[in-house]
Protein backbone atom coordinates (compact mmCIF):
# COMPACT_ATOMS: atom_id res chain seq x y z
CA UNK A 1 0.00 0.00 0.00
CA UNK A 2 1.79 3.09 -1.26
CA UNK A 3 1.53 6.74 -0.40
CA UNK A 4 -1.67 8.66 -0.96
CA UNK A 5 -1.78 10.57 -4.22
CA UNK A 6 -2.38 14.30 -3.67
CA UNK A 7 -5.29 14.18 -6.12
CA UNK A 8 -6.92 11.29 -4.23
CA UNK A 9 -6.47 13.09 -0.93
CA UNK A 10 -8.07 16.24 -2.30
CA UNK A 11 -11.07 14.35 -3.66
CA UNK A 12 -11.67 12.62 -0.34
CA UNK A 13 -11.20 15.78 1.68
CA UNK A 14 -13.82 17.56 -0.42
CA UNK A 15 -16.22 14.70 0.25
CA UNK A 16 -15.24 14.80 3.91
CA UNK A 17 -16.28 18.45 4.12
CA UNK A 18 -19.69 17.51 2.69
CA UNK A 19 -20.07 14.68 5.24
CA UNK A 20 -19.07 17.04 8.07
CA UNK A 21 -21.59 19.62 6.90
CA UNK A 22 -24.38 17.05 6.79
CA UNK A 23 -23.38 15.73 10.23
CA UNK A 24 -24.13 19.05 11.97
CA UNK A 25 -27.69 19.17 10.66
CA UNK A 26 -29.98 19.01 13.75
CA UNK A 27 -32.13 16.42 11.97
CA UNK A 28 -29.49 13.81 12.82
CA UNK A 29 -30.11 14.07 16.56
CA UNK A 30 -33.87 14.15 15.99
CA UNK A 31 -33.72 10.95 13.93
CA UNK A 32 -31.39 9.21 16.38
CA UNK A 33 -33.75 9.92 19.24
CA UNK A 34 -36.75 8.87 17.17
CA UNK A 35 -35.08 5.58 16.20
CA UNK A 36 -34.15 4.95 19.82
CA UNK A 37 -37.74 5.47 20.91
CA UNK A 38 -39.12 3.07 18.28
CA UNK A 39 -36.52 0.42 19.14
CA UNK A 40 -37.35 0.72 22.85
CA UNK A 41 -41.09 0.51 22.09
CA UNK A 42 -41.80 4.06 23.23
CA UNK A 43 -42.97 5.68 19.98
CA UNK A 44 -45.36 4.25 17.38
CA UNK A 45 -44.45 6.73 14.66
CA UNK A 46 -42.67 4.48 12.09
CA UNK A 47 -39.12 5.00 10.92
CA UNK A 48 -37.99 4.59 7.30
CA UNK A 49 -34.85 2.85 6.04
CA UNK A 50 -33.97 2.32 2.36
CA UNK A 51 -31.01 0.15 1.38
CA UNK A 52 -29.74 -2.59 -0.94
CA UNK A 53 -30.27 -0.36 -3.93
CA UNK A 54 -29.40 -1.09 -7.60
CA UNK A 55 -26.43 1.30 -7.56
CA UNK A 56 -25.65 0.72 -11.23
CA UNK A 57 -28.95 2.48 -12.10
CA UNK A 58 -28.41 5.47 -9.81
CA UNK A 59 -26.29 8.59 -10.01
CA UNK A 60 -27.25 9.49 -13.56
CA UNK A 61 -25.64 12.91 -13.19
CA UNK A 62 -22.26 11.49 -12.23
CA UNK A 63 -22.68 11.87 -8.46
CA UNK A 64 -21.49 8.30 -7.92
CA UNK A 65 -18.59 8.28 -10.38
CA UNK A 66 -15.32 7.32 -8.68
CA UNK A 67 -12.41 9.65 -9.39
CA UNK A 68 -9.72 8.33 -7.04
CA UNK A 69 -6.99 6.10 -8.49
CA UNK A 70 -5.79 4.15 -5.46
CA UNK A 71 -7.98 1.16 -4.49
CA UNK A 72 -7.93 2.03 -0.78
CA UNK A 73 -9.07 5.56 -1.57
CA UNK A 74 -11.66 4.38 -4.12
CA UNK A 75 -13.31 2.17 -1.51
CA UNK A 76 -13.61 5.10 0.88
CA UNK A 77 -14.82 7.34 -1.93
CA UNK A 78 -17.51 4.87 -2.98
CA UNK A 79 -18.90 4.65 0.56
CA UNK A 80 -18.91 8.44 0.96
CA UNK A 81 -20.52 9.15 -2.40
CA UNK A 82 -23.26 6.60 -1.74
CA UNK A 83 -23.89 8.06 1.72
CA UNK A 84 -24.22 11.57 0.34
CA UNK A 85 -26.40 10.38 -2.55
CA UNK A 86 -28.86 8.77 -0.15
CA UNK A 87 -28.76 11.81 2.11
CA UNK A 88 -29.77 14.11 -0.73
CA UNK A 89 -32.25 11.86 -2.54
CA UNK A 90 -33.99 9.35 -0.25
CA UNK A 91 -32.72 9.71 3.33
CA UNK A 92 -35.60 8.12 5.19
CA UNK A 93 -34.42 8.21 8.82
CA UNK A 94 -30.72 7.76 8.05
CA UNK A 95 -28.18 9.73 10.09
CA UNK A 96 -24.68 10.95 9.32
CA UNK A 97 -21.83 11.50 11.76
CA UNK A 98 -18.54 13.32 11.23
CA UNK A 99 -16.58 10.09 11.62
CA UNK A 100 -14.56 7.93 9.25
CA UNK A 101 -14.18 4.47 10.70
CA UNK A 102 -11.26 2.19 9.90
CA UNK A 103 -12.28 -1.44 10.48
CA UNK A 104 -9.76 -3.89 11.87
CA UNK A 105 -8.15 -5.78 8.98
CA UNK A 106 -9.39 -9.26 9.81
CA UNK A 107 -8.44 -12.44 7.98
CA UNK A 108 -10.95 -15.30 8.03
CA UNK A 109 -10.14 -18.71 6.53
CA UNK A 110 -13.85 -19.47 6.12
CA UNK A 111 -15.60 -22.81 6.46
CA UNK A 112 -13.36 -24.75 4.11
CA UNK A 113 -16.04 -25.01 1.46
CA UNK A 114 -17.05 -22.36 -1.04
CA UNK A 115 -20.18 -22.23 -3.14
CA UNK A 116 -19.92 -23.83 -6.57
CA UNK A 117 -22.27 -21.68 -8.57
CA UNK A 118 -23.34 -20.84 -12.11
CA UNK A 119 -24.69 -17.30 -12.57
CA UNK A 120 -26.79 -15.48 -15.12
CA UNK A 121 -26.96 -11.69 -15.27
CA UNK A 122 -29.04 -9.26 -17.28
CA UNK A 123 -26.85 -6.28 -16.33
CA UNK A 124 -23.10 -6.67 -15.98
CA UNK A 125 -22.90 -3.68 -13.63
CA UNK A 126 -25.64 -4.94 -11.30
CA UNK A 127 -24.61 -7.46 -8.64
CA UNK A 128 -28.14 -8.92 -8.57
CA UNK A 129 -27.82 -12.18 -10.52
CA UNK A 130 -29.57 -15.54 -10.86
CA UNK A 131 -27.68 -18.45 -9.35
CA UNK A 132 -27.62 -22.21 -9.74
CA UNK A 133 -25.75 -23.96 -6.94
CA UNK A 134 -23.97 -27.25 -7.56
CA UNK A 135 -24.31 -29.84 -4.79
CA UNK A 136 -21.23 -30.55 -2.69
CA UNK A 137 -22.66 -32.12 0.49
CA UNK A 138 -24.80 -35.24 0.08
CA UNK A 139 -24.33 -37.41 3.18
CA UNK A 140 -22.69 -37.60 6.61
CA UNK A 141 -19.24 -38.25 5.16
CA UNK A 142 -19.38 -34.81 3.56
CA UNK A 143 -20.19 -32.96 6.78
CA UNK A 144 -16.51 -32.75 7.70
CA UNK A 145 -15.96 -30.62 4.61
CA UNK A 146 -17.23 -27.85 6.88
CA UNK A 147 -14.20 -26.68 8.83
CA UNK A 148 -13.66 -24.34 11.75
CA UNK A 149 -12.59 -20.87 10.62
CA UNK A 150 -9.31 -19.41 11.81
CA UNK A 151 -9.47 -15.70 12.61
CA UNK A 152 -6.43 -13.41 12.67
CA UNK A 153 -6.02 -9.65 12.68
CA UNK A 154 -3.36 -7.90 10.62
CA UNK A 155 -2.36 -5.30 13.18
CA UNK A 156 0.25 -3.64 10.97
CA UNK A 157 -2.14 -3.26 8.05
CA UNK A 158 -4.86 -1.92 10.33
CA UNK A 159 -2.48 0.70 11.69
CA UNK A 160 -1.30 1.65 8.21
CA UNK A 161 -4.86 2.10 6.99
CA UNK A 162 -5.73 4.08 10.10
CA UNK A 163 -2.78 6.43 9.60
CA UNK A 164 -3.74 6.95 5.95
CA UNK A 165 -7.32 7.77 6.88
CA UNK A 166 -6.10 10.14 9.57
CA UNK A 167 -3.86 11.93 7.06
CA UNK A 168 -6.68 12.22 4.54
CA UNK A 169 -9.31 13.60 6.90
CA UNK A 170 -7.10 15.58 9.28
CA UNK A 171 -9.08 18.52 10.62
CA UNK A 172 -12.32 17.41 8.93
CA UNK A 173 -13.54 14.07 10.31
CA UNK A 174 -12.76 12.04 13.41
CA UNK A 175 -11.00 8.80 12.47
CA UNK A 176 -11.49 5.72 14.67
CA UNK A 177 -10.37 2.12 14.57
CA UNK A 178 -13.42 -0.08 14.98
CA UNK A 179 -14.00 -3.73 15.72
CA UNK A 180 -16.81 -5.85 14.33
CA UNK A 181 -20.18 -4.74 15.70
CA UNK A 182 -22.35 -7.54 14.33
CA UNK A 183 -22.65 -10.46 11.92
CA UNK A 184 -25.22 -11.61 9.41
CA UNK A 185 -25.91 -15.04 10.90
CA UNK A 186 -27.87 -17.16 8.45
CA UNK A 187 -26.27 -20.63 8.44
CA UNK A 188 -29.10 -22.09 6.40
CA UNK A 189 -28.30 -19.63 3.61
CA UNK A 190 -24.91 -21.30 3.36
CA UNK A 191 -26.11 -24.87 3.79
CA UNK A 192 -28.59 -24.86 0.93
CA UNK A 193 -25.87 -23.63 -1.41
CA UNK A 194 -23.86 -26.73 -0.59
CA UNK A 195 -26.67 -29.31 -0.33
CA UNK A 196 -29.32 -28.18 -2.79
CA UNK A 197 -32.62 -26.71 -1.65
CA UNK A 198 -35.04 -29.48 -2.58
CA UNK A 199 -32.61 -32.11 -1.36
CA UNK A 200 -32.13 -30.70 2.14
CA UNK A 201 -35.84 -29.97 2.60
CA UNK A 202 -36.60 -33.59 1.75
CA UNK A 203 -33.85 -34.72 4.12
CA UNK A 204 -35.60 -33.01 7.03
CA UNK A 205 -38.32 -35.63 6.62
CA UNK A 206 -36.34 -38.59 5.34
CA UNK A 207 -33.00 -38.14 7.15
CA UNK A 208 -33.62 -35.82 10.13
CA UNK A 209 -30.62 -37.05 12.15
CA UNK A 210 -28.31 -36.25 9.24
CA UNK A 211 -29.76 -32.75 8.96
CA UNK A 212 -29.31 -32.14 12.69
CA UNK A 213 -25.67 -33.20 12.47
CA UNK A 214 -25.15 -30.97 9.44
CA UNK A 215 -26.64 -27.76 10.83
CA UNK A 216 -25.14 -28.55 14.23
CA UNK A 217 -21.67 -28.75 12.70
CA UNK A 218 -22.05 -25.42 10.90
CA UNK A 219 -23.39 -23.58 13.96
CA UNK A 220 -20.56 -25.01 16.07
CA UNK A 221 -18.09 -23.59 13.55
CA UNK A 222 -19.83 -20.22 13.74
CA UNK A 223 -19.48 -20.31 17.52
CA UNK A 224 -15.78 -21.14 17.25
CA UNK A 225 -15.42 -18.13 14.95
CA UNK A 226 -17.19 -15.88 17.46
CA UNK A 227 -15.01 -17.21 20.31
CA UNK A 228 -11.93 -16.09 18.40
CA UNK A 229 -13.32 -12.62 17.74
CA UNK A 230 -14.08 -12.28 21.43
CA UNK A 231 -10.74 -13.67 22.64
CA UNK A 232 -8.72 -11.45 20.31
CA UNK A 233 -10.62 -8.27 21.17
CA UNK A 234 -11.94 -7.85 17.63
CA UNK A 235 -15.49 -6.89 18.64
CA UNK A 236 -16.58 -3.27 19.00
CA UNK A 237 -18.09 -3.94 22.45
CA UNK A 238 -18.91 -6.85 24.80
CA UNK A 239 -21.40 -9.29 23.29
CA UNK A 240 -24.16 -8.30 25.71
CA UNK A 241 -23.97 -4.77 24.30
CA UNK A 242 -24.16 -5.86 20.65
CA UNK A 243 -27.06 -6.63 18.30
CA UNK A 244 -27.08 -9.68 16.03
CA UNK A 245 -29.18 -10.26 12.91
CA UNK A 246 -30.13 -13.77 11.82
CA UNK A 247 -32.51 -15.62 9.55
CA UNK A 248 -33.44 -18.94 7.98
CA UNK A 249 -34.81 -17.72 4.67
CA UNK A 250 -35.14 -21.15 3.08
CA UNK A 251 -37.72 -22.03 5.73
CA UNK A 252 -40.47 -19.98 4.09
CA UNK A 253 -42.74 -23.00 3.60
CA UNK A 254 -41.48 -25.03 6.56
CA UNK A 255 -43.92 -25.51 9.44
CA UNK A 256 -43.40 -23.66 12.74
CA UNK A 257 -42.54 -26.94 14.47
CA UNK A 258 -39.86 -27.84 11.92
CA UNK A 259 -38.54 -24.28 11.82
CA UNK A 260 -38.04 -24.53 15.54
CA UNK A 261 -36.46 -27.99 15.44
CA UNK A 262 -34.10 -27.57 12.50
CA UNK A 263 -33.32 -23.85 12.67
CA UNK A 264 -34.10 -21.94 15.86
CA UNK A 265 -32.99 -24.56 18.38
CA UNK A 266 -29.61 -24.76 16.63
CA UNK A 267 -29.28 -21.03 15.89
CA UNK A 268 -30.06 -20.10 19.49
CA UNK A 269 -26.62 -21.27 20.64
CA UNK A 270 -25.06 -18.46 18.64
CA UNK A 271 -27.76 -15.79 18.68
CA UNK A 272 -28.43 -15.83 22.42
CA UNK A 273 -24.88 -14.76 23.21
CA UNK A 274 -25.78 -11.27 21.98
CA UNK A 275 -27.65 -8.65 23.95
CA UNK A 276 -30.28 -7.98 21.25
CA UNK A 277 -31.54 -10.16 18.41
CA UNK A 278 -33.17 -9.08 15.15
CA UNK A 279 -34.54 -12.20 13.47
CA UNK A 280 -35.81 -12.86 9.98
CA UNK A 281 -35.44 -11.64 6.44
CA UNK A 282 -37.44 -12.80 3.41
CA UNK A 283 -39.09 -15.77 5.10
CA UNK A 284 -42.66 -15.00 6.31
CA UNK A 285 -42.73 -15.25 10.10
CA UNK A 286 -46.32 -14.22 10.87
CA UNK A 287 -47.13 -17.69 12.27
CA UNK A 288 -43.74 -18.16 13.94
CA UNK A 289 -43.57 -15.16 16.27
CA UNK A 290 -44.15 -17.18 19.42
CA UNK A 291 -41.55 -19.84 18.68
CA UNK A 292 -39.01 -17.13 17.86
CA UNK A 293 -39.74 -15.47 21.20
CA UNK A 294 -39.47 -18.76 23.08
CA UNK A 295 -36.16 -19.78 21.52
CA UNK A 296 -34.62 -16.30 21.46
CA UNK A 297 -35.23 -14.54 24.79
CA UNK A 298 -33.23 -11.48 23.65
CA UNK A 299 -35.40 -10.99 20.58
CA UNK A 300 -36.32 -7.32 20.17
CA UNK A 301 -37.11 -6.99 16.46
CA UNK A 302 -38.73 -9.38 14.01
CA UNK A 303 -38.86 -9.20 10.22
CA UNK A 304 -42.18 -9.12 8.42
CA UNK A 305 -41.42 -9.73 4.75
CA UNK A 306 -43.57 -8.84 1.72
CA UNK A 307 -45.04 -12.37 1.86
CA UNK A 308 -46.50 -12.36 5.36
CA UNK A 309 -50.19 -12.52 6.10
CA UNK A 310 -50.23 -8.94 7.32
CA UNK A 311 -53.29 -9.02 9.60
CA UNK A 312 -52.01 -12.20 11.26
CA UNK A 313 -48.56 -10.65 11.63
CA UNK A 314 -50.01 -7.58 13.37
CA UNK A 315 -52.09 -9.75 15.68
CA UNK A 316 -49.14 -11.93 16.67
CA UNK A 317 -46.47 -9.25 17.06
CA UNK A 318 -48.63 -6.52 18.65
CA UNK A 319 -46.45 -4.35 20.88
CA UNK A 320 -44.03 -7.08 21.96
CA UNK A 321 -41.26 -6.45 19.42
CA UNK A 322 -40.31 -3.97 16.75
CA UNK A 323 -42.32 -4.85 13.64
CA UNK A 324 -39.73 -4.60 10.82
CA UNK A 325 -42.02 -4.33 7.80
CA UNK A 326 -40.46 -5.04 4.39
CA UNK A 327 -42.66 -3.48 1.66
CA UNK A 328 -42.62 -5.30 -1.65
CA UNK A 329 -39.78 -3.83 -3.78
CA UNK A 330 -41.52 -5.10 -6.92
CA UNK A 331 -43.50 -1.85 -6.91
CA UNK A 332 -40.31 -0.11 -8.02
CA UNK A 333 -39.73 -2.56 -10.87
CA UNK A 334 -42.99 -2.28 -12.79
CA UNK A 335 -43.03 -0.83 -16.30
CA UNK A 336 -45.43 1.90 -15.18
CA UNK A 337 -44.49 3.91 -12.13
CA UNK A 338 -47.72 3.78 -10.13
CA UNK A 339 -47.40 6.12 -7.15
CA UNK A 340 -51.05 5.68 -6.17
CA UNK A 341 -50.63 1.92 -5.83
CA UNK A 342 -47.64 2.50 -3.58
CA UNK A 343 -49.57 5.01 -1.50
CA UNK A 344 -52.50 2.61 -1.07
CA UNK A 345 -50.19 -0.20 0.00
CA UNK A 346 -48.30 1.91 2.53
CA UNK A 347 -51.48 3.50 3.90
CA UNK A 348 -53.25 0.17 4.29
CA UNK A 349 -50.34 -1.59 5.99
CA UNK A 350 -49.33 1.25 8.28
CA UNK A 351 -52.89 1.92 9.40
CA UNK A 352 -53.37 -1.75 10.21
CA UNK A 353 -50.07 -2.01 12.09
CA UNK A 354 -50.48 1.20 14.10
CA UNK A 355 -54.09 0.38 14.99
CA UNK A 356 -52.83 -3.02 16.15
CA UNK A 357 -50.40 -1.40 18.56
CA UNK A 358 -47.24 -2.24 16.59
CA UNK A 359 -43.99 -0.29 16.71
CA UNK A 360 -43.01 -0.21 13.04
CA UNK A 361 -39.75 0.17 11.16
CA UNK A 362 -40.15 0.32 7.38
CA UNK A 363 -37.30 -1.41 5.53
CA UNK A 364 -37.43 -0.93 1.76
CA UNK A 365 -34.69 -3.31 0.58
CA UNK A 366 -33.76 -5.99 -1.96
CA UNK A 367 -34.33 -3.45 -4.73
CA UNK A 368 -33.10 -5.20 -7.87
CA UNK A 369 -34.16 -2.43 -10.26
CA UNK A 370 -35.84 0.97 -10.48
CA UNK A 371 -36.02 0.70 -14.27
CA UNK A 372 -33.23 3.25 -14.57
CA UNK A 373 -35.45 5.88 -12.97
CA UNK A 374 -33.65 6.90 -9.75
CA UNK A 375 -36.43 9.35 -8.90
CA UNK A 376 -38.61 6.36 -8.01
CA UNK A 377 -36.69 6.02 -4.74
CA UNK A 378 -37.16 9.70 -3.99
CA UNK A 379 -40.88 9.41 -4.72
CA UNK A 380 -41.21 6.30 -2.54
CA UNK A 381 -39.44 8.04 0.36
CA UNK A 382 -41.73 11.06 0.00
CA UNK A 383 -44.92 8.99 -0.15
CA UNK A 384 -43.97 6.93 2.90
CA UNK A 385 -43.16 10.11 4.85
CA UNK A 386 -46.46 11.69 3.82
CA UNK A 387 -48.46 8.65 4.89
CA UNK A 388 -46.73 8.52 8.27
CA UNK A 389 -47.50 12.21 8.75
CA UNK A 390 -51.13 11.65 7.72
CA UNK A 391 -51.62 8.91 10.29
CA UNK A 392 -49.96 10.73 13.16
CA UNK A 393 -51.04 14.30 12.45
CA UNK A 394 -54.75 13.79 11.92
Amino acid sequence: MGKILPSDRQILRELGYQIAEAAVDPVNNERREHCRQVESLQNQRPTIFIYQEPWSELGKNGELNLLCQDEFCRNIEKEMRRTLYKWHNYPGDMTISAVSSQPYCINDTGFGIAEDVDTVSTDEENDVVSRHFNIQIKDEEDILKIQEPVITCDIEKTEECYQKRSEIFDGILTVNKVGTSSFWFAPWDDLVRWTGIQEILMDMVLRPEYVHKLIGRLVDCWIKRLDQYEAQGLLSAPLQELTISGAAQIFSEVSPAMHREFALEHEAGFLNRFGKIYYGCCEPLHNKVDICAECLPNLYKISMSPWVNFPVAVKNVRNRFVFAWKPNPAFLAYDKWDTEAIRRDIREKLTMAVDGGCFVEIHLKDISTVRNEPARLTDWNRIASEEIARIFNH
